[in-house]
Parts: C-alpha cells; structure tokens; sequence
C-alpha cells in the first residue's frame, strides 16, 4: 500500500495524504492533524495527514466471507475463565474484569477493509465508527463508545457497561453495579488529568440505543491541568477503564493471564489535532493483520452468571459478523 492510498474517517471528517507515521505520543502536541491507533497493550501509532475535509465514506463493495468463525475460547473455556475471575473477586483481589475472546476468519492479504466498512455505514451506524488505512494498521469500526472527546481544557469520557436487547425496559442490577464501578474507575483516571474538583458525573446511568442492542451509558466530564501533554493524558487514562476493569491493576493482570494479546481491538481510536480530539474505544472492530480479526467480550463480576456472559459476547458479535459474512464460531 502506498501513501497515495492511506486515509482515516470518522464521523463525516475524512483525511489524506499522510506525511508522517509516529510511535511517540509526542508527536500530538505538534497541532497537526493525526490519525490515532493504539493497542490494548500499549503500543502507540498515530499519521499525520497534510488533507482533512467534510466528506462522506465513498462506499466499496464487499465480498461476504464463507466459512466459520475461530474463536480463541469456546464455550466451555469461556465460562471457566468467567469463573476463575469470579473466585479471584471471593478472594477480594479485583471486583471486576473484562473478559474477552477473538474471533479470527482468513482474508486474502490484498484485500483492504474499505467495503467491509461501507456495509457497516450501511447495516450498523454507530456513534463512532470509523476506518483506517495506513501502512501496517487496517481497521473498520463499530465502535459505540466514547474513549476522550476534548475541546480546549474540557474533557469528557463515556464508559459503556451494561448490554441487553431492545424491547426490555430495565437494565438489572448486575448491569447497573458495573457500570457504577467503572463511573468510578474514571472519575479517578481522570482525576490524575484534571483540576481538582473539576471532575463531574452530569450523566448517570442512561439507556442508549444502539443497532440491535441497548446500552448504559454514563459521562464523566473534568477540565484538565494546564499545560498537561497528549503524552501524560494518553498514559494516564490508557487503557480505558471500560474494557480493562476495577481495580485496574489487578483486572490487567488477570486479562494478561487468561488471554492472547488484544491487539488493537480494545484500544483506542480516533483523532487529535491541537488542543481538541474524539478518540474511541476501539470494540465492535475489525483489523486486519495474517487474518480478519474481531473481539467480543463482556464485563464480569461476582454476580455474573457465566453462561449468560458467553450469550453476551455471542450477541455482541453476532450482527456485525452476519454484515462481514461467514458462521460466528
């Protein structure tokens, strides 16, 4: 792929003709426009791109996929991870994790993601979707959920807990418990950013609609340190408190154990130019490296009942896997 053909999109906001590709967060402070991928691990990737305009996605065709699914864990492997976290929060060692799976189809290797993302524009519009295309990173997303929206020294996150299908009225308590502990997990992440004091919580537990599914949603809102870098925000927040788990430390290392590299799904994707940016949590993604790769997972706690969290993942999967083609494994 040359430079010619990289480009970003997200939210009616396309850019091209990249100029330059960094792995130092650094590189944000410059107030240049940069496209942003990172992994769940850390690892750290941005390009500047020299051409940003309003822009719908020109729409590609796509070739639907044959075949099953491989999932990292199947049903059996699933549930007793559900349960060894479950003994590890008897043992009050960690209150809640996230606990995800890969699915993973083969892919011819010249094939890009253009198509697969225009089918999802058209099948699955989600609040933050966007696409990626730069040497090395291939990405289409369906992400719900809001990592970081920044405009001068405001800052606001979203975390996503708590998943049920349309048509119930009441999320339970489960649902409303996790979602309260990671409100909490990021009122702290963004404590470190922010002015004291400054941190708010103006939306609590609030039913949002999705394609195929309804979410709770809560917004934690601060106004940052002066002259605070893109560095010590990024390192700061990383990885998002929605999809690693509370206490963040000890959810890492139980993820860390029980499964393979994330990659760049539960990462973070999006935009920053100067003192503003909307960065995503990079689920409901695909991306592509040897093969087309998709993550699902879901939020365990003590409560959980562990084959109701399989289901969760299945349902999570299930309508994005059905737009790129082939049997959810």
């Amino acid at each position: 792929m040359n430079s010619g053909e990289a480009n970003f999109w997200m939210n009616g906001r396309l850019a091209t003709d990249v100029i330059e590709i960094s792995d130092d967060p650094a590189c944000l402070d410059d107030g240049g426009f940069w496209a942003v991928s990172t992994t769940f691990e850390g690892a750290f990737t941005a390009a500047k791109f020299a051409t940003v305009v309003e822009s719908e996605f020109k729409a590609q065709p796509w070739t639907a996929l044959m075949g099953k699914w491989n999932s990292s864990k199947n049903e059996e492997q699933y549930v007793a991870y559900v349960e060894n976290i479950q003994e590890q929060i008897a043992q009050g060692w960690v209150y809640q994790v996230n606990a995800c799976r890969e699915l993973s189809h083969a892919l011819d290797g010249d094939v890009n993601l253009r198509g697969l993302f225009s089918a999802i524009l058209r099948n699955n519009p989600a609040p933050w979707a966007s696409y990626l295309e730069i040497p090395g990173v291939n990405i289409a997303s369906a992400s719900p959920e809001l990592f970081l929206a920044r405009k001068g020294d405001r800052v606001r996150t979203s975390p996503i807990k708590g998943t049920q299908l349309p048509g119930q009225t009441h999320f339970g308590a489960k649902d409303i418990a996790e979602n309260v502990m990671i409100v909490d997990l990021m009122r702290n992440d963004l404590g470190a950013i922010c002015t004291s004091g400054s941190v708010t919580v103006p939306r609590l537990l609030a039913s949002e609609s999705h394609p195929g599914l309804v979410h709770l949603v809560s917004d934690i809102e601060g106004e940052l340190h002066s002259n605070i870098s893109w560095s010590e925000i990024i390192s700061m927040l990383h990885p998002p408190g929605s999809i690693s788990g509370a206490p963040k430390s000890s959810a890492l290392s139980m993820i860390k154990n029980n499964e393979a590299p994330r990659g760049p799904y539960c990462g973070v994707l999006g935009w920053v130019q100067g003192d503003a940016c909307e960065l995503s949590v990079a689920i409901r993604i695909f991306y592509k490296d040897d093969e087309l790769r998709f993550g699902t997972g879901a939020g365990i706690t003590w409560s959980s009942d562990p084959h109701s969290e399989w289901e969760e993942t299945q349902l999570k999967a299930r309508r994005l896997i059905s737009i790129a083609g082939g049997e959810l494994g």
